[in-house]
């Protein structure tokens, strides 16, 4: 196995699409009668406006030719605080890797290169949401539970 990560471009928005919707999928243990097509199509809109503004960074791993995992990691601005005092957070999202590759440390891999671009981009708040099966890995790069965020439904 020669696992070999690719900065994904807008020439690849279709895998990007393709790949958000089989996390989805995944994570929320959908099957393929699901309709995800709006998702699909919000999805293609956000990742050409936010390539090309350069608010988002993603990374496709191949063997080969054979694509077998994802991820990403989104950047947005909030207010600044004593804390953050430029207001940039990253989010990490969209970690996947097929699961017939998965314990190989390939997500491991990805998340080094999602870290990496967020820290030089000068962005210490990197944030994002663990399933159960990913809890393990973020727990040991680091990640811990928040404890004052709170969300409406």
């Amino acid at each position: 196995m020669n696992i070999e990560y690719r900065r994904a471009t807008a020439d690849q928005i279709e895998l990007l699409v393709k790949t958000r919707v089989e996390v989805l999928r995944a994570a929320n243990r959908l099957d393929d009668s699901a309709d995800l097509s709006e998702v699909a199509a919000q999805s293609r809109d956000y990742y050409l406006r936010a390539l090309r503004d350069n608010t988002h960074t993603g990374f496709l791993a191949f063997d080969g030719d054979a694509f077998v995992g994802a991820g990403g990691v989104s950047y947005f601005r909030v207010m600044p605080t004593c804390h953050n005092v430029t207001g940039w957070k990253a989010y990490i999202m969209n970690m996947y890797v097929r699961p017939e590759y998965r314990r190989r440390g390939i997500a491991a891999g990805m998340l080094d290169l999602l870290v990496a671009d967020a820290r030089a981009r000068g962005i210490g708040c990197i944030s994002l949401e663990a399933t159960d099966a990913g809890r393990p890995l973020y727990e040991k790069y680091g990640f811990i539970p928040m404890t004052c965020e709170m969300e409406l439904p």
